[in-house]
């Protein structure tokens, strides 16, 4: 029953902006996590960043300094806004939300392309 719908993908210049929104059909503090993972063509799908119920986050390394997620728990939506992007952030950018133990909810997918 929970639905994640994603927006914000598109065509952005390198060095530029994007913010990706996801907004849950359910609680956000109901989750024991939530966070975007990441999909180039051929390769492996990546996790990029968490945050967690208590507010703790996560980043891998390569968007360290660049990328930063947040929440808006009234609007049970989390955000991901990605500045100073490179071609190699260029992607499929997923939502998802986890329970531990239970349960794992992935949105649909929003293309991120950073090309001049």
């Amino acid at each position: 029953q929970v639905q994640l719908v994603e927006s914000g993908g598109g065509l952005v210049q390198p060095g530029g902006s994007l913010r990706l929104s996801c907004a849950a059909s359910e609680r956000i503090l109901s989750f024991n996590a939530m966070g975007w993972y990441r999909q180039a063509p051929g390769k492996q799908r990546e996790s990029v960043t968490i945050i967690r119920s208590d507010g703790r986050t996560a980043y891998v390394d390569s968007v360290k300094g660049r990328f930063t997620i947040s929440r808006d728990n009234a609007m049970n939506t989390v955000y991901l806004q990605m500045n100073s992007l490179k071609p190699e952030d260029t992607a499929v950018y997923y939502c998802y939300a986890s329970i531990t133990g239970l349960s794992d909810y992935w949105g649909q997918g929003t293309q991120v392309t950073v090309s001049s």
